[in-house]
Formats: C-alpha cells, sequence, structure tokens
C-alpha cells in the first residue's frame, strides 16, 4: 500500500510540472512544433536516466523512492520516459529483437490507436 501511495503522490506532482513545463515553453516559443511535449519528453527521459544510474550505484535508494521518483514522478512527467527506460532495459538485457519491436511497435500502434480513437469520435 505505501508503493502505490508513492506512486499516485510522484504521479500528481509529476503531471503538474508536466503542465507547467509546457505552458511555459507555449509562451516562450510560438511555434507549430510541440516543443513543451519535446522538452518534456527529453528532460523526462533524461531525469530517468539519472535516477536508473544512481539506483544501480548506490543502495541508499529504498524501494519506495524508486516508486515515486521513478514510477510517480518520471512517469506522471512523461510516460515517454518509461518507454525509453524499458527500451534500454531491454536493449541491456541483449533482447535485441524485442527491442526492436518494442520501438518500432509502440510508436506506430500509438499513433495509429490515436489516429482510430480519433476517427472513432468523428
Amino acid at each position: 500500500m505505501k508503493a502505490i501511495l508513492m506512486i499516485w503522490l510522484g504521479g500528481g506532482i509529476g503531471s503538474v510540472f508536466r503542465y507547467l513545463v509546457q505552458l511555459g515553453v507555449s509562451k516562450l516559443v510560438n511555434i507549430t512544433f510541440p516543443a513543451g511535449t519535446f522538452l518534456v519528453n527529453i528532460t523526462g527521459c533524461f531525469v530517468i536516466g539519472l535516477l536508473y544510474g544512481f539506483a544501480n550505484k548506490y543502495a541508499t535508494l529504498t524501494l519506495e523512492w524508486r516508486m515515486f521518483l521513478i514510477t510517480g514522478l518520471c512517469g506522471g512527467y512523461t510516460t515517454f520516459s518509461s518507454f525509453s527506460y524499458e527500451g534500454i532495459s531491454l536493449f541491456r538485457q541483449g533482447n535485441y529483437t524485442y527491442f526492436i519491436l518494442y520501438i518500432l511497435l509502440s510508436v506506430i500502434a500509438g499513433l495509429f490507436a490515436t489516429m482510430g480513437g480519433i476517427t472513432i469520435v468523428k
């Protein structure tokens, strides 16, 4: 139950932070390119990489803190960071076929699923 609470708290904070970053970027950059989402995705990947490295190097990051920071905060900030982390995990484990399938299918199926949802609502 404690892990779920930590994920919930981190996810809420991450989601609010994502909104504030996207809002701030949209006020600074007035282009069609989704710069706010791009910045969130890239910074989220960087932060989850730092946390992953820190968790592997130092044993002081408890399970609860990993749930809060990695699953909750980073997951709420951007699910792209989780996607990136899982892809790298497959690659590092030597599961190259699954790595390629996961990356390609996630992007392609995700785009088609989004288009399908839009089409159904129309």
